[in-house]
């Protein structure tokens, strides 16, 4: 029997953060500020940690290795690299304009992975807005031209934005989290960053943030991008299910629980669970947890027998499979 992994996410203190996930989602962090939580982690910048059963205190990547990919991740998600990294992310100030290359350019740049994501906002003050692409069909040079001489916002899509809106980003477009937005992410499991505008901010020993023009010039996508989610929403005895993203490195849905749903793994993949609203009970073979909102919980791909009871919310994550 494998019991659900409860984690600690790895916490970052990054100039433009707040404390909404201090105060509304119970993160704890001996900083001031509490930018990121990365809730599923295995990356070498910040690894979520094992805070249940025998293992606790292990960091996910050892407990992966302690017990084999397969058993844990499945054997749709061959290696740990392609476990997907989940964040929650609270936005106090607008996050810098950036591009995250696609795997090719990674690949090119002597880096494992590009980076696609997918946004749920969980919460946004009103009059927020976010960076969706660009306007306007522009060259490269023209690109190059607007960041040089600050006039990089004329040519950017500017999106407002609400509680429960979805935005998925392929690797290559242009993006910025606006100020008073609070999102749970998606991502390929990367850290690759192209800084195109940072609003002059200095960091903590006051310098200028460091800006990556030319590969962000090089790896942004040049045609005027919208996003609409496609997905509708299926309606069952339990509640409500929203797909948020289905792509190759991973498939996110929200679920909406009045009742009881019952579920498993098969072997073929790992689930995540974020937990964003109410509480319940999980039960397994191993036994009942109480659920609640800000948990972050790994269910192994050798779990088997699942069962969610409770008013609850919660956006799972798995990996699609290789046979579609």
């Amino acid at each position: 029997m494998s019991k659900p992994i409860f984690l600690k996410g790895a916490v970052k203190d990054y100039i433009w953060g707040g404390n909404k996930l201090r105060e509304l989602f119970g993160k704890e962090s001996d900083r001031e500020i509490i930018a990121e939580s990365w809730e599923l982690s295995c990356h070498m910048d910040g690894c979520s940690v094992v805070m249940n059963s025998e293992d606790k205190g292990l960091t996910l990547t050892e407990y992966i290795n302690k017990y084999g990919v397969k058993a844990v991740l499945g054997r749709d998600c061959p290696t740990i690299d392609d476990l997907p990294l989940i964040k929650l992310i609270d936005a106090k100030q607008p996050l810098s304009v950036q591009v995250h290359p696609d795997d090719h350019y990674a690949h090119e740049k002597g880096f494992p992975k590009g980076k696609t994501e997918m946004w749920y906002v969980l919460d946004a003050e009103p009059e927020a807005k976010l960076v969706y692409g660009v306007n306007q069909e522009i060259t490269r040079e023209e690109l190059q031209y607007h960041i040089e001489n600050g006039t990089l916002e004329d040519i950017l899509n500017f999106v407002h934005v609400k509680k429960g809106d979805v935005f998925f980003i392929p690797a290559g477009i242009i993006h910025a989290i606006g100020k008073g937005i609070l999102i749970a992410e998606v991502q390929q499991n990367s850290n690759l960053t192209y800084r195109v505008y940072d609003y002059n901010r200095r960091d903590a020993d006051g310098n200028l943030r460091e800006l990556h023009i030319e590969d962000a010039v090089a790896a942004a996508t040049l045609e005027p991008s919208s996003w609409e989610n496609p997905f509708p929403e299926w309606h069952f005895p339990w509640g409500k299910l929203h797909c948020l993203s289905y792509c190759k490195f991973f498939t996110s849905n929200r679920l909406e629980l009045e009742g009881e749903r019952r579920f498993e793994t098969t072997g073929r993949s790992f689930i995540h669970l974020l937990i964003i609203e109410g509480q319940g009970t999980l039960t397994t073979d191993a036994g009942d947890h109480h659920i609640k909102k800000g948990d972050s919980i790994l269910l192994r791909a050798d779990t088997g027998n699942c069962r969610i009871t409770g008013n609850i919310c919660y956006v799972e994550t798995y990996m699609p499979s290789a046979e579609e």
